[in-house]
């Protein structure tokens, strides 16, 4: 492989790593296999457009498109002019995410052809151009609007929630990309070769989808399947046999239903080399239904939106580490600190503050959220680890996940590493729930194995044989699905609000 790690622009790696192959295949969609050439055709086509369109250096388009060749094609053409890309959740719609798109002072909004007319009107009324665009073909020709410019350093704004419940967006740099894509295969030596395909099915305004499974192919030089949708599952599955897809990047969401379609029919891919997942926690057990059913085990990674994203990933099957996510990529310098901000043994179980090329600088003019997140170059995850004599990470919590019991820490994965070993049970999530007289109790939400029953009361003895008392459940309830954000992460403050009456 060409050795692409000193170019300094994600436009510089995109022509570089299919230099000498322009010809051959670089995307499969809809059933056929793209050349780098057709996809750069169309690059040259929107990169016309946007000059025209009155697109300047420092310059923002907002994208609401699912996954396919245009994401890509936008993203060249904004860069090659100097600009940067925002990718948004086309599903939560333009009247939902008005303030966001305010936020982020766009030159124009891009949106799927077949849902221009229903967000034409929504658009106008907060004074942003839009301009409706086939997934796969030239748009038509269109004026902008001259937002506030940024520097030319930006390449991607990803949205993300807020603690304050106002938006935000994560700007990330070409240099924080870049160093991402670059360590990633460092760290993972059986990720990239000439006969690697990634699945690239995660949606383009979740970084995971966006960096690794999209970018990190495109920038690499090697192929990938792109698919615009998850569901239906098995049209997911079918594309993966047909188009050859080896290399699996995905959140634990998507592997239980991948895993579940196949176990329906009994059936098994071939073929994978490589299953990545990060976004959210991996229960264990589903490492084992992996190999079962797609040949090979799960490289379970961690990673946030501010990181580009990816911090820690476990580098081999041989080497993981069940329920651990592996160490460090190369490029980070880690510190520990308790929930006040004060320095802990690096062994020691506390809050993961990370410095390094990947992170990003802050957020999109919004000098309080970085503020709050930021001590000059080091970043505060949020997240409680401990870290072994190895340097692998466990991911003990998110701090502000933690459920205080009458001032004892009570951490939701621990609780729902208990109840998924009942026999019963096919995942378990727990949340805290305001209690007068502790502070707080611990509720817990569980989906049951098909055709098992238990009881509540029956879940909370067993949870009493395996837990401090104060970590056992005092709620239990029983559902058919968890509320899930579009990235597939399952939305704790939701089930918070739920009322379980016993």
């Amino acid at each position: 492989m060409k050795d692409l790690s000193k170019l300094t622009r994600l436009e510089e790696r995109y022509t570089a790593a299919w230099l000498g192959r322009e010809n051959e295949d670089c995307l499969w969609w809809q059933d056929k296999w793209w050349s780098w050439n057709k996809l750069n055709e169309l690059a040259l086509d929107c990169e016309r457009k946007l000059k025209k369109s009155g697109f300047e250096k420092g310059q923002r388009i907002a994208v609401l498109l699912p996954n396919c060749p245009m994401i890509f094609a936008l993203s060249v053409a904004a860069w090659r002019l100097g600009g940067s890309i925002a990718p948004l959740n086309a599903r939560t719609g333009v009247v939902n995410m008005a303030s966001t798109i305010k936020m982020l002072d766009p030159h124009s909004l891009i949106v799927a052809e077949e849902s221009y007319e229903a967000t034409r009107e929504p658009a106008r009324a907060i004074g942003i151009p839009i301009v409706g665009s086939k997934l796969d073909a030239p748009m038509d020709e269109w004026v902008g609007r001259i937002g506030i410019p940024e520097s030319e350093d930006y390449a991607i704004e990803f949205s993300t929630s807020g603690t304050t419940g106002n938006p935000k967006a994560v700007a990330c740099y070409h240099s924080n990309i870049i160093d991402n894509i670059n360590m990633i295969p460092h760290h993972v030596p059986n990720l990239i070769s000439s006969d690697s395909i990634f699945l690239n099915v995660l949606p383009n305004f979740h970084t995971l989808g966006n960096n690794v499974a999209g970018l990190l192919p495109l920038l690499s030089g090697v192929r990938q399947t792109v698919i615009p949708s998850f569901v239906p599952v098995d049209n997911t599955i079918e594309s993966i046999k047909k188009s050859g897809c080896n290399v699996i990047i995905a959140v634990p969401t998507v592997m239980s239903f991948l895993i579940g379609a196949l176990a329906k029919k009994d059936e098994y891919l071939k073929g994978i080399k490589l299953v990545m997942t990060g976004g959210d926690r991996l229960n264990t057990q589903m490492d084992a239904r992996c190999k079962k059913y797609l040949g090979v085990g799960i490289l379970e990674g961690y990673g946030l939106t501010e990181c580009s994203p990816v911090v820690a990933v476990s580098k081999t099957e041989e080497s993981k580490k069940l329920g651990m996510v592996g160490p460090c990529l190369k490029s980070y310098e880690v510190r520990i600190s308790d929930r006040e901000g004060n320095p802990l043994g690096l062994h020691e179980e506390g809050v993961l503050w990370v410095k390094g090329a990947s992170v990003a600088p802050g957020y999109f003019r919004d000098s309080e959220n970085t503020k709050a997140r930021y001590d000059r170059d080091w970043f505060n995850t949020g997240d409680v680890v401990q870290i072994d004599e190895d340097g692998y990470i466990k991911i003990v919590d998110r701090a502000t996940d933690i459920i205080i019991v009458s001032g004892f820490n009570v951490y939701p994965q621990e609780v729902e590493a208990v109840l998924c070993e009942h026999p019963a049970v096919h995942s378990a999530i727990a949340v805290g729930e305001t209690n007068k007289i502790a502070g707080e109790q611990v509720k817990a939400f569980i989906i049951l194995k098909d055709g098992l029953e238990v009881t509540s009361r029956e879940l909370m003895n067993y949870c009493k044989e395996r837990l401090s008392h104060y970590k056992v459940p005092r709620k239990i309830g029983f559902v058919k699905e968890y509320p899930l954000s579009a990235a597939g992460k399952v939305l704790r403050r939701e089930l918070r609000e739920i009322k379980i009456v016993k």
